[in-house]
């Protein structure tokens, strides 16, 4: 057994595919599945079901994939100690980021990237629950998550900043120039929300549930893209995290206003897995959280 399998198999059970996953590990479909074969032949179990295409991974072969996400996971942290060692800390740090918190990261990134130029990101969007599941088999290194909202088990955490609400609406919208709007207000107006598998989302219902004002979404999608072309072409309104304001353009005359009665804040922020001592790329973001604000011409734009 070797390193290389492990990379192999790992790859396999991300793209579901053995073409996909032989592209993705810069080889040829016959080397990947041979290597996958010579595996299990060295373990002595079968790791994936036979059949025309692949079809997942035997109970076996779960258990393997479990190990060799950490195997990895700790040769990834040797090599980055050992680089901090010299004085060149570097590596790439997989976040799992939650839709809401994305337009935000960006300040995180740089702000990493300013203290320790040698790190670099691969940053996905994940639902909270999916976040959790790929700090739990290595796949992220690092969630971007609702830290006081849903249980989130044991894992090390930083906060980042709060997160709090607003209605965001075209320029022509009934509310937009309202200084400030109630939850039961809104709840009046035809919304286009994100689906109910976000955390985001189930905050918004428990609000409107408290309230007893359920709304009737006319759009649900899991982009956030998705909703801002609906505020802006189509009229539609939106509840939306504050800090949505960083990415929009005031040319493309969107207004956002205060949601009120209730003021609903929840802290946003680092969840790792909890390890002694973390990997030093991991350790990088924590330390940065430790003194992370939003830059004074963003805090400005918020207030």
């Amino acid at each position: 057994m070797d390193i290389r399998q492990l990379q192999y198999l790992v790859a396999l059970a991300r793209e579901r595919h053995f073409t996909r996953a032989a592209q993705a590990c810069n080889v040829t479909q016959p080397t990947l599945s041979g290597r996958v074969r010579q595996l299990e032949q060295d373990l002595g179990v079968a790791i994936v079901k036979r059949g025309q295409r692949f079809e997942g991974l035997t109970p076996e072969g779960e258990r393997i994939l479990k190990w060799a996400h950490a195997i990895l996971e700790n040769q990834s942290a040797m090599t980055q100690e050992l680089a901090a060692m010299k004085g060149a800390l570097a590596g790439r740090a997989v976040l799992g980021v939650i839709p809401s918190a994305l337009p935000s990261i960006s300040i995180l990134t740089e702000a990493v990237r300013t203290r320790f130029p040698g790190i670099t990101f691969t940053i996905l969007s994940q639902t909270s629950r999916e976040i959790l599941r790929s700090i739990d088999d290595f796949s992220i290194d690092v969630g971007v998550s609702y830290l006081d909202n849903e249980p989130i088990g044991r894992v090390l955490t930083a906060p980042l900043y709060k997160e709090r609400f607003r209605l965001f609406v075209r320029a022509d919208h009934p509310l937009a120039e309202r200084e400030s709007v109630t939850w039961t207000e809104a709840a009046a107006h035809p919304l286009a929300l994100l689906t109910p598998d976000m955390q985001n989302r189930r905050i918004v219902d428990g609000i409107f549930a408290r309230l007893n004002c359920p709304p009737a979404p006319e759009i649900e999608s899991n982009s956030v893209v998705t909703l801002y072309s609906h505020i802006r072409i189509h009229g539609i309104a939106s509840i939306l995290p504050e800090h949505f304001l960083l990415v929009l353009d005031k040319a493309q005359s969107i207004r956002t206003v205060r949601l009120v009665e209730p003021t609903v804040e929840h802290d946003i922020g680092l969840v790792a897995y909890d390890r002694d001592p973390p990997p030093p790329v991991t350790a990088s973001l924590f330390e940065v959280a430790r003194t992370f604000e939003l830059p004074a011409p963003f805090a400005e734009r918020l207030t």
